[in-house]
């Protein structure tokens, strides 16, 4: 059992910190507020003068796909021998033992959605998982958490001399395996589970049924606003679920993606414009999709920007304007409700997953450093 005391808490759910104690059992918060009783024979952390705040959550990243310090014999991110290839599983490529994880959970991140990357049109599952821990399966804190998809020029770039030259194409070859998914879909049900009946086995098509009945999203990677509209377009089509990852143009059609409510998740913004549709990058995205309205989370996009410097790139949107209770939600709860899981991560209340980070001042400085941290009730910092 541990009890923080007198700490300034930024529970992610009331805008003003407030100072008080949170109480830690096992594996879970079991109480927060001011004066707590202390339990007999409790550990007991003095946070007074520091800065409480939720285990940072990560929407999307490839943490342990794309490895520190090797080069392309630790690059697990993105399958290139099939544009569309809904059957691949990230947690199958995450290596935990990779040097980021603890990178990224001294520095408080704590939960991320890591998966393929956006070579393929379809490239296979995220998962979410805690930064701690040596084997994948026990880390998990949701899996599958949705289905990776891609916009714009990455699939024409890694594609284009095999089998895609155009946007149009790159959104035909998803259409095409929304309905052959669909259509198997119905095969199956009309079958009435007579074996002699059933399609044959199709192992793509078994792995998109999830996205056709609603059980996770399409995770669509796009820059541009209208890779981000046709995005949109499609999941209406099929009635899909669907979130929308980078949005680097998100600000210019601000009220649209308001009105039509997905999740955003904003970034890599630390980088230079590496592509023509990045032109338009700007850490007052963040803070403009906000005010709109929108659901909005800030990502490193990892290795693109180290996963440990999430706080950081969050402080430079609220240096662009952003508000920082807005920043605050973008890397704690925006994402776990991004990812699915915001009823274990995500913000300091009774009952959630005990991920709680100690800061020496303002998670929002760059000069600030992750005193505590504490993953599933263990103190990892």
């Amino acid at each position: 059992m541990i009890v923080i005391k007198n700490g300034r808490i930024h529970d992610a759910v009331h805008e003003e910190p407030y100072t008080g104690d949170i109480l830690v059992e096992d594996t879970m918060i079991q109480a927060v507020g001011s004066h707590l009783d202390i339990p007999e024979g409790a550990e007991i952390i003095d946070a007074e003068g520091m800065d409480v705040y939720p285990g940072f959550v990560e929407a999307h990243c490839h943490l342990g796909l794309e490895e520190y310090g090797i080069g392309y014999e630790g690059m697990d991110i993105n399958e290139l021998n099939d544009a569309v290839t809904p059957q691949m599983r990230g947690i199958d490529s995450i290596n935990p033992l990779d040097p980021t994880f603890e990178k990224a959970v001294m520095a408080g991140v704590t939960c991320v959605g890591t998966g393929p990357g956006s070579a393929n049109v379809l490239g296979g599952t995220f998962t979410a998982i805690k930064t701690v821990g040596h084997c994948v399966d026990d880390m998990i804190v949701r899996d599958p958490v949705a289905m990776k998809c891609a916009f714009g020029e990455n699939p024409k770039n890694c594609y284009k001399d095999k089998s895609i030259y155009t946007r149009m194409t790159t959104a035909s070859k998803l259409r095409e395996a929304l309905f052959k998914a669909r259509d198997y879909q119905a095969r199956k049900e009309a079958a009435g589970g007579d074996v002699l009946k059933m399609p044959a086995y199709d192992f793509k098509m078994e792995s998109l049924l999830p996205v056709i009945n609603r059980e996770m999203p399409l995770k669509a990677h796009a820059h541009r606003a209208d890779d981000m509209l046709t995005a949109i377009r499609i999941a209406k089509e099929f009635n899909v679920k669907l979130t929308l990852e980078h949005c680097t143009e998100g600000h210019l059609i601000a009220d649209k993606l308001a009105a039509e409510n997905y999740p955003l998740a904003v970034g890599p913004t630390l980088t230079h414009a590496t592509k023509f549709e990045l032109r338009n990058k700007s850490f007052k995205t963040p803070g403009i999709l906000a005010n709109a309205g929108c659901q909005v989370s800030i990502i490193t996009d990892s290795p693109v920007i180290p996963q440990e410097y999430l706080p950081m790139v969050a402080g430079l949107a609220v240096k662009a304007g952003m508000k920082p209770f807005d920043a605050l939600k973008a890397i704690t709860i925006n994402p776990a409700r991004h990812l699915g899981i915001e009823d274990r991560v995500g913000s300091l209340e009774v009952g959630k997953d005990a991920d709680i980070v100690i800061m020496n001042g303002s998670a929002f400085d760059s000069l600030t450093e992750a005193v505590h941290v504490l993953v599933n009730g263990k103190l990892v910092k």
